[in-house]
């Protein structure tokens, strides 16, 4: 590889939400890397820098073209420069259109698991979360079509937030599924927020299919989240975009994001967004092929040192899903409920795996134990609370480190020392 994605980068002390955590502790559950950006990103940003006057900016040319651009020739598909609207995030955008596209009390759809962020959006905005959860069978995951349709068709559902491809099952919805999608949501009078930041992320061979490229349906009943900050480490930098096609839509999502004052950039959130779409191809590539070995590493692990575990097959994000049922029902040693010395916190036991014990329990032993911070899976909803979301887009030998300690964790957990 050109690009050395086993550095060893210390993020401590730079102000890190993902790094700000206790010395030993490895953290491996916020979704961003930590992998230094593509250097042509890194050279753009310095040499708006190096200008030194850092005033009010607009979205020029150069930025409709690079998403027009880099939609066509990664995944063929037509975008229109009047569809795009500046954001300055997914999150800031999906809020803002809970806000605009819906009334208080009405519903706003939900596949779970999912991202867990989509909760706060739609309840810090008085509006009624509608889980919709997606069927687990057989250790993966499909959408049961006879409940969806049942809840978009509540007079109540008007906005349905759906995650392509889905954190944190790491599933791409393929052109028939989304299709099906579409098809309901319009018959049903229900629009659409397609969220895919993490469409760039899917393992070499696999391609998402965006939403509005499927039909007409899908197209004039959506709107579209899009960024290069998953794919490109740079969420800090705050640059996004909204597409929508449907010239109506379109209005009420720019009063709404114009209205939230979300819709003006930053003086760096061009200029690294131009870059990344225009010189950071082969960077890309070389990361999507590193996180797909760091897949197979941690599958391979699984399997052969963590059989109780069930890792759900993914080839979208760099978050897997570890199905941790197999754990439940297993009591460890003098560590009953209610026994002397029980964390209350931990649902009366010592260990945080016993009868009944969920994954948020797990999670805090783990950590408690040997210093790794993974996300507890019931703030997905669903059957979120079965599993636990490991973080993978990091360099091999703090993957191998953290494996390690999740080996630690769950045998100690098991045997309650």
């Amino acid at each position: 590889m050109k690009h050395n994605f086993d550095e060893l980068i210390d993020r401590r002390g730079t102000g890190s939400l993902k790094w700000d955590v206790g010395e030993k502790e490895l953290p491996m559950w916020v979704a961003d890397m930590d992998f230094r950006t593509a250097p042509q990103i890194i050279e753009a940003i310095q040499e708006r820098v190096s200008h030194g006057v850092f005033g009010y900016s607009v979205i020029p040319e150069e930025w409709y073209d690079a998403y027009l651009s880099w939609w066509e020739r990664r995944h063929h598909f037509t975008l229109q420069k009047d569809w795009l609207i500046f954001c300055t995030g997914v999150v800031p955008a999906i809020s803002s259109i809970v806000r605009k596209l819906t009334t208080p009390a009405e519903k706003v759809l939900i596949q779970t698991p999912v991202y867990n962020i989509f909760f706060n959006s739609i309840l810090n905005n008085g509006r009624q979360v509608l889980e919709s959860p997606l069927i687990y069978e057989d250790g993966e995951y499909h959408i049961d079509f006879d409940r969806l349709e049942q809840d978009l068709a509540d007079p109540q559902t008007s906005l349905m937030i759906l995650c392509n491809p889905h954190n944190p099952v790491g599933k791409i919805w393929d052109r028939e599924t989304l299709g099906r999608i579409g098809k309901l949501c319009h018959k049903h009078h229900v629009t659409v927020v397609s969220d895919e930041i993490h469409c760039d992320l899917t393992d070499p061979g696999f391609e998402y299919v965006p939403f509005a490229s499927v039909s007409e349906e899908c197209r004039e009943n959506s709107v579209t989240c899009i960024a290069p900050t998953k794919a490109f480490n740079m969420a800090g930098l705050q640059t996004a975009a909204v597409s929508v096609p449907n010239s109506l839509l379109r209005h009420k999502v720019w009063r709404g994001l114009n209205t939230d004052e979300v819709a003006e950039p930053n003086a760096f959130a061009v200029t690294a967004a131009v870059a990344a779409f225009n010189q950071g191809e082969e960077w890309l590539d070389e990361l999507r092929a590193y996180i797909a070995e760091n897949k197979k590493i941690t599958a391979e692990f699984v399997d052969k040192e963590l059989p109780q575990l069930h890792l759900v097959p993914s080839h979208a994000t760099y978050l897997l899903w570890l199905d941790c049922s197999a754990l439940e029902g297993k009591t460890c040693p003098g560590t009953d409920p209610g026994a002397d010395g029980a964390d209350p916190s931990l649902n009366g036991t010592k260990d945080g795996v016993r009868n009944g014990a969920k994954t948020a329990d797990l999670a805090s032993r783990i950590r408690e134990k040997t210093g790794l911070y993974l996300s507890g899976g019931a703030q997905f909803g669903g059957n979120g609370e079965h599993f636990l979301r490991l973080n993978i887009a990091c360099p091999r030998a703090v993957l191998l480190d953290g494996l390690e300690r999740l080996k630690k964790g769950i045998e100690q957990g098991l045997e309650g020392n």
